[in-house]
Order: C-alpha cells, then sequence, then structure tokens
C-alpha cells in the first residue's frame, strides 16, 4: 500500500499536498496531527475512497482506481469515524457484514470462524443478540472494530478507532491492532492520543495542514521541538515506567497563584 504524489483538492481548498508514504507489511503507522490537518482525507486516499487529484494511489502494486468495489475490499477494510447503521441489525449481523467481500469465494468457509473470532477479540460476545443502534458510544466502536477484523483483510485503516472508549478499552483495542499487524499484514490508524500511538505503532506520521511532515519512528517523530511546533503549544516527552513514551503539555501557572 503507497501514495505517490498525492495532492487532494476539494472546492478549490487544497487538503492534502504532494504525500509520497509507504505503509509495510508487519507494521502498525499511526497517523497523527491536530484537527483538521487532514488524517481522515489521508486514509480516504489510501484506501481508494478518495481519488487524488494528483498522483497515484496504489494497493498490492495496483492503482486502488482500477479495482472494482469487491476486489478492492478483499485486500483493505475500513472503519471510519462514525458508526452508524440504518436499520435495526443484530451485534452478530453487523459483524457478518465484515465478511461481505468474500461471499461465492473460497474463504467463505471461514465466515463462522472469523466472526467469532472477531467478537471475542474485541469482547462484545455478551452483546451477539443486541441491536446496534441501543449501544453506547464505546459498544458500536468495538463492534464496527470486529466487523473490520472479520473481514480478514492484508490492510485495515482504522479512523480514531479509540476515541469513544475508556482507558481499559483504548488498551486492549490496540493490543488487538498490534497484535493483528502480522506477516503480511498492516494496520494505519488514525489516533489522537500521543502516548497511545508511541506505545503501539512501529511508525508514525506527522500530518500538518495537508502536509506529511515527519515520518518514523515513535522516538524519532515524538520531540519536544517537532510536536510542540505541529500543535502550537508546548509539550514534554518522558519516559514512562514501562519504557514507552508520554507526551504531556506544559501547563502555564494559574492566574492568581503566588
Amino acid at each position: 500500500m503507497s501514495l505517490e504524489g498525492v495532492s487532494i483538492v476539494r472546492s478549490k481548498r487544497t487538503i492534502l499536498t504532494d504525500i509520497t508514504l509507504s505503509i509495510e507489511p508487519g507494521e502498525v503507522f499511526a497517523l497523527v496531527g491536530p484537527n483538521g490537518a487532514g488524517k481522515s482525507t489521508l486514509l480516504g486516499a489510501l484506501s481508494g475512497e478518495i481519488t487524488p487529484s494528483q498522483g497515484t494511489a496504489l494497493v498490492a502494486g495496483r492503482a486502488t482506481s482500477s479495482f472494482r468495489p469487491k476486489k478492492l475490499s478483499q485486500h483493505r477494510a475500513i472503519l471510519l469515524q462514525s458508526n452508524q447503521v440504518s436499520f435495526p441489525f443484530s451485534v452478530r449481523q453487523v459483524v457478518e457484514m465484515g465478511r461481505n467481500p468474500w461471499v461465492g469465494t473460497d474463504r467463505a468457509d471461514s465466515d463462522e470462524q472469523m466472526i467469532d473470532a472477531a467478537m471475542q477479540l474485541t469482547g462484545i460476545e455478551q452483546l451477539a443478540t443486541r441491536r446496534f443502534n441501543e449501544l453506547s458510544g464505546g459498544e458500536r466502536a468495538r463492534v464496527s472494530l470486529a466487523r473490520v477484523l472479520a473481514q480478514d483483510t492484508e490492510l485495515m485503516l482504522l479512523d480514531e478507532p479509540t476515541a469513544a472508549l475508556d482507558l481499559h478499552h483504548q488498551d486492549r483495542v490496540m493490543r488487538v491492532i498490534r497484535d493483528h499487524a502480522t506477516g503480511s499484514r498492516a494496520v494505519v490508524v488514525v489516533v489522537h492520543d500521543l502516548s497511545l500511538a508511541a506505545a503501539y505503532a512501529d511508525r508514525v506520521g506527522l500530518i500538518v495542514d495537508g502536509r506529511l511532515v515527519a515520518v518514523g519512528t515513535p522516538e524519532e517523530v515524538m520531540t519536544p521541538e517537532i510536536l510542540s511546533d505541529a500543535y502550537s503549544v508546548p509539550l514534554e516527552v518522558m519516559r514512562a515506567p514501562d519504557g514507552n513514551l508520554m507526551v504531556v503539555p506544559i501547563r502555564g501557572t494559574p492566574s492568581g497563584s503566588d
């Protein structure tokens, strides 16, 4: 999966500018950056959902635009920020939707196995008969992730999968993502929590104002100088007791303090 010189312009506004990026098999690649920087648009370009105004997006060595939708869905799975379902499907039915790309193929024989495994990994077995629209935001997020896992593709593209989750489930979801990225499989994940990105990603891409300004390991990208400049706020980067990087704001002295 790669982007070669991709720019995206919408309504005369440039959203992405000259992005070149390769996602390697076996890696978790975290996209980070301020609000409105272009992270979701970049994810859309990688997935083939958004057509570049300039440049090329490639999956399995072919331009995404050359694939029929079903065939493209056999190579990559997408989790969007919005977790909405129009009809009152049960949780299990929503997870089953992830198997649609494999209807009529030999891999359809694994449907039940993949659905059960995805539900177990995300801890939603007890929700199987509940209606999706009756769930909390965090429960919907985990069900939607299970749908993507059940699709069982070589590339997963996840837009803020931890946004609606408590600390326990944030960590659980990121461990699932980490474990998924093995062999020929890779994950690209948009994350706002920089410390989560540092703990679980092999590489980080920092996007600011539609430009990919830094790509590398968490240690290479997540420095106080780079992050403070990108987010326009003083940030400190330190080591947690487990050895992972932690990113915290440097807060000013409260008004009225001695």
